[in-house]
């Protein structure tokens, strides 16, 4: 099969070099000459450009690992490139904001998105070999309009990148669950680590529970403000939730309620166990 990697960032980079261990012919667009320098040195491409004219025709399977902002222009500008056998997809974190339009303008090639739970602190294609698919969950995101044989390529992608579990879902459960487990998690990171008003003594007592926790402070400001802005519905309706728990500890504490901060513990344990099974 052939692909096109549009972007050799991070993600792309983990693309290419998995899908191409597994026999797939590889090409890649990016504006930067020196990603696609190290990508060829390190052999996870087989042919790289920084004009994506060169390729678009070719591919049968064009993967956007692009920012979200991006896609739209990208459909729009190439749209007289695509053809009716092409598959063209996208690893974005957000969905509902764009995929409708997306579907509409990659027309007569068929768009299915997904969205890859997986990646690094850390930003660029040197990195691409750090990123670990085995553990993590593979989204196929859907409307009413999407088409079946476009998602049995995604889920034999899945299988090929090596993912542990791929799952379907329409665009929108997908934004709201992602906003908790991802977007959440990252908005409390960083406001954890804003928080502290003397970092140079705090670095002395970090263990794990802290390294685990803020591991993922070190966000990608660029994407990380799109992912957020695009999102904000459902990250508000969370970050309320999660505000009304945490007021139920303060609480506690200021009381000295014992029970009470016993019966937060519990329902938090029991809750993570089950996620486990």
């Amino acid at each position: 099969m052939k692909v096109l990697i549009v972007g050799l960032g991070l993600m792309g980079g983990a693309y290419a070099l998995r899908l191409k261990k597994k026999g797939y012919e590889i090409y890649a667009y990016d504006i930067n000459e020196e990603a696609i320098s190290i990508a060829k040195e390190r052999n996870y491409i087989d042919f790289g450009s920084t004009n994506i004219k060169d390729y678009i025709e070719i591919a049968e399977v064009i993967i956007l690992c692009i920012y979200p902002q991006m896609i739209l222009d990208f459909l729009k500008n190439n749209n007289k490139y695509f053809k009716k056998t092409q598959l063209i997809t996208d690893i974005c974190g957000v969905k509902s904001s764009f995929v409708k339009e997306a579907t509409s303008l990659a027309l007569p090639a068929t768009y299915v998105s997904h969205h890859p739970m997986a990646g690094r602190e850390k930003s660029g294609v040197a990195y691409s070999n750090e990123v670990v698919f085995e553990e993590a969950n593979f989204l196929i995101t859907t409307i009413e309009e999407s088409n079946n044989i476009g998602i049995e390529i995604l889920k034999k992608i899945g299988n090929d990148l090596g993912f542990k579990r791929i799952t379907v879902i329409d665009i929108n459960s997908h934004d709201k669950l992602i906003g908790f487990t991802s977007q959440l998690t990252h908005a409390i990171a960083v406001s954890l680590v804003n928080s502290d008003d003397n970092p140079s003594e705090t670095k002395k007592f970090i263990g794990d529970s802290y390294r685990d926790l803020t591991r993922i402070a070190m966000i990608n400001d660029n994407l990380w403000c799109e992912l957020f802005l695009e999102n904000k519905e459902f990250l508000f309706e969370h970050i309320k939730r999660f505000e009304f728990e945490l007021d139920l500890l303060k609480t506690a504490l200021a009381n000295d309620d014992k029970e009470t901060l016993k019966k937060l513990f519990k329902s938090s344990t029991k809750i993570r166990k089950e996620m486990e099974k």
